[in-house]
């Protein structure tokens, strides 16, 4: 992606201030150098830039928008895709809430969220019907952001849930319950198709499918698009793939470009222009606690989870999350989930 921090601008003074220059003699004139001569100077420059079109804010939808997060197979950066979209959106003036319902809790880590086993979390609301509210936590470095952890009680979970009732429609009633006004939620879901995943996909309206730019992108994806009509014709009428999207992108390489001429060619208006590329810096950010968007605001991934978050919102104008709809057929139906196991 292209920044606008490369562009030239006009023929103006680089930096402002007094110029140190002769008065009648003939010496030299001596200007301080553009801030672009240095690599601090430019990776300022884009920090400035990035953090400030993230401040312009961009439209909020009608209703909260549920959006799942969601691809079966591992390393596609489902987790990545997860917190730095919440964290563009918020540094956009929404209020996002990021659910993270995979047992290894990488969404809570990647947000600074203490999640050891005694904390209150998504366990409890799944398990033990606790509301919501009682295990949300707002994240300290983002203004807007906020997370209801994973535990490791999580990954007795799918087990659990067997036996309750109404097992595949907890997550969206404690969703329903919840009072405190969000423009979207987004839910990160294990790397597999069970119950979790099952509970996501009922509580959502939109499916985000992060593919990455590898040879065996489109493997099993069947599978889970398959899982998805299922569930809309069985538990959640409204529910669609809305959003595919790049990430681990290579220009470098043939097969990157394939993959993605490919995707593209499958999906067609559901992908994203913007693709996430390969970056150090996006897989940095989670061990320092943080998104890369405040770990590095002004590097490649960040500007192009920025790039990424306005085209999902722009897209999104006038498409919201109606509880009256959500729950449709979103009883306790055994078929659905022996067919998704």
């Amino acid at each position: 992606m292209r920044s606008d921090a490369n562009i030239a601008g006009p023929m103006t003074d680089p930096v402002p201030g007094p110029r140190t220059e002769s008065m009648g003699e003939d010496v030299s004139r001596e200007t301080p150098p553009p801030m672009d001569d240095t690599p601090i100077g430019r990776a300022a420059q884009l920090a400035v830039e990035a953090l400030g079109r993230a401040g312009e804010g961009l439209p909020r939808p009608e209703q909260t928008r549920v959006m799942v997060v969601a691809n079966q197979k591992g390393g596609v950066g489902k987790t990545t895709t997860t917190v730095n979209l919440a964290a563009s959106l918020a540094l956009h003036g929404a209020r996002v809430l990021v659910v993270d319902l995979d047992p290894q809790g990488n969404a809570s880590t990647a947000l600074g969220i203490d999640h050891h086993a005694d904390v209150p979390s998504i366990y409890d609301v799944l398990i033990d019907s606790k509301p919501l509210a009682e295990v949300v936590q707002p994240v300290l470095d983002v203004e807007g952001l906020f997370c209801a952890p994973a535990t490791i009680d999580l990954a007795g979970a799918e087990i659990e849930l067997v036996s309750l009732v109404a097992r595949e429609s907890r997550l969206q009633r404690a969703i329903q319950a919840y009072e405190q006004p969000l423009d979207y939620i987004l839910i990160d879901c294990p790397p597999s198709l069970g119950l979790l995943t099952v509970n996501a996909l009922v509580a959502g309206q939109e499916v985000l499918i992060p593919i990455q730019c590898e040879y065996y992108a489109l493997e099993g994806l069947g599978q889970l698009l398959r899982n998805v009509d299922l569930v809309r014709g069985h538990l959640n009428p409204v529910l669609h793939v809305s959003t595919i999207l790049l990430t681990m992108y290579d220009g470098r390489t043939r097969l990157a470009s394939q993959v993605a001429d490919e995707v593209r060619t499958h999906f067609g208006e559901e992908v994203l222009r913007t693709s996430i590329p390969r970056s150090v810096r996006i897989s940095e950010a989670p061990s320092y606690g943080q998104t890369v968007l405040t770990y590095d605001p002004g590097s490649s991934g960040a500007l192009s989870y920025l790039e990424a978050a306005r085209e999902i919102a722009l897209k999104g104008v006038g498409v919201g999350y109606d509880p009256t709809q959500a729950h449709i057929g979103a009883q306790n139906n055994p078929s659905v989930v022996e067919g998704i196991q």
